[in-house]
């Protein structure tokens, strides 16, 4: 009875895994613009956009499915005349910043930009005030 158990929570829990191999990739996943300009701006714009499932790789990198269905959201927009920069705000406002690697600044982020320029100048007037007291002997 306890093998029967396992093996219907094992099937269960592999069907997720299974889900996922049948949903078809998104139109413009893998496939470049037929205008060479607006495949160009894709381009630039995916090689700035974070993969969210791998998170080391921007879109254009990246094979996970989630990366080819950002590839072909940014196709279809381009195509459609969108400014790169309203595509990537609505990515921004849709996944959050961490979605763009070039994040805004907002307030919540400027501590990420100010607190390594206070660590500088802090490590600077330490230093300074040791070699002061050093000359000085």
């Amino acid at each position: 009875m306890i093998r029967l158990l396992l093996a219907c929570l094992a099937l269960v829990s592999a069907m997720p895994a299974v889900a996922q191999d049948a949903v078809p990739p998104a139109p413009y996943a893998n496939v470049q613009l037929s205008d060479p300009a607006q495949e160009a701006k894709a381009h630039a714009l995916m090689l700035t956009l974070r993969c969210l499932k791998c998170q080391s790789q921007s879109i254009a990198d990246s094979d996970a499915p989630m990366a080819g269905d950002m590839r072909s959201l940014v196709r279809e927009r381009i195509a459609a005349g969108e400014d790169p920069e309203a595509i990537r705000a609505w990515l921004v406002d849709r996944y959050g910043d961490y979605v763009s690697y070039q994040p805004r600044v907002t307030s919540l982020t400027w501590p990420l930009y100010a607190l390594p320029l206070l660590l500088l100048l802090s490590v600077g007037a330490v230093l300074r005030r040791r070699l002061r007291r050093g000359g000085a002997a």
